[in-house]
């Protein structure tokens, strides 16, 4: 029988090592061509807007897509799963939690494919509810000892940089300004909703890699032009979604100053199918999207967890 998972639900099953895994097995399937994934479709009203992503996973058996509306009253975010082999309705699942920690996920796996291994200050531009599980992914997989934080409340800034230190025994500090917050940086963050650069690429150091979270459509930008050209390996999660809705790589490929067979997509990385990092100087950009086939992967992974431990609520059908 098909399970529903509330939010405190997938709280208790979720983890960072959990997502991290699936997201890699997500990207790694899709490399192989062993995963179906659709760039997300919006249907808009004038005060509402619903989201959707759909796809498939092969080697997982399912399908499904997640759905979510946002408008001025909040965001409501929802998985459902399905079987491969006879389409039978598996769960529907809350997906605020699952969602974010996906999104960090994939930043942490791309830095545990494109930055170096050494990798120890990282710097992060954002302090909302997302910026939490960036972090905590890149302290997953690198030996990171300082985190740098900028974000435009002050206020916010300061506590949310307290509440990370103490969670993950690490150096979170709040910095004065974008430049500050780059000194030194070997992994950089984006996690805004910006729709302007929020620093100068020519402050980026040899050698860095780049995760840029926030520009999944078309009225946000993060990195400006010099950051992308200074890029070495400019990599996505799907070069379908970055031609449609990258407000990062747009510009440039429109102006010719990019071209769609420079993108590499993480999973083709991950499944050895095209380079990574080369040497140790490079500056590597990865631009993230979201991709169904990351909250598929989350998503069957806590239902099986969900079944196991007598977790989740019998829906009627």
């Amino acid at each position: 029988m098909a399970l529903y998972l509330s939010e405190q639900d997938v709280e208790a099953l979720v983890s960072m090592p959990l997502a991290l895994e699936a997201v890699e097995h997500a990207h790694r399937s899709h490399g192989l061509g062993r995963a179906i994934d659709l760039p997300r479709n919006r249907t808009r009203t004038p005060r509402s807007t619903l989201h959707m992503l759909q796809g498939a996973l092969e080697d997982d058996g399912v399908l499904g897509y997640k759905a979510y509306t946002t408008s001025k009253t909040g965001s409501r975010f929802f998985l459902h799963l399905f079987d491969c082999a006879d389409g039978r309705p598996l769960a529907v699942i809350a997906a605020d939690a699952l969602g974010r920690m996906r999104t960090g996920a994939a930043g942490g796996v791309a830095a545990k494919w494109l930055s170096r291994p050494d990798a120890a200050q990282a710097a992060v531009f954002g302090a909302g509810w997302q910026a939490a599980s960036q972090i905590e992914a890149l302290c997953a997989v690198r030996p990171i000892e300082r985190v740098r934080v900028y974000a435009r409340s002050t206020e916010a800034l300061v506590a949310f940089c307290a509440e990370m230190s103490r969670r993950l025994a690490r150096e979170v500090v709040p910095a004065p300004g974008p430049r500050e917050a780059l000194e030194g940086a070997d992994i950089v963050v984006t996690i805004t909703t910006s729709a302007q650069p929020v620093f100068d690429g020519s402050w980026l150091e040899a050698g860095t890699h780049v995760t840029a979270a926030g520009s999944n459509s078309l009225i946000r930008r993060e990195i400006d032009e010099r950051a992308v050209g200074r890029a070495n390996l400019v990599c996505v999660d799907s070069r379908a979604s970055a031609l449609r809705e990258s407000g990062d790589l747009l510009p440039l490929l429109e102006k010719g100053r990019l071209h769609e067979g420079q993108m590499v997509e993480l999973g083709e990385i991950i499944a050895g199918v095209r380079a990574g990092r080369r040497t140790p100087d490079e500056i590597t950009l990865f631009e993230s999207h979201g991709m169904a086939i990351q909250d598929l992967a989350l998503g069957v992974r806590l239902l099986h967890s969900a079944r196991e431990r007598g977790i989740g609520t019998s829906l009627p059908f």
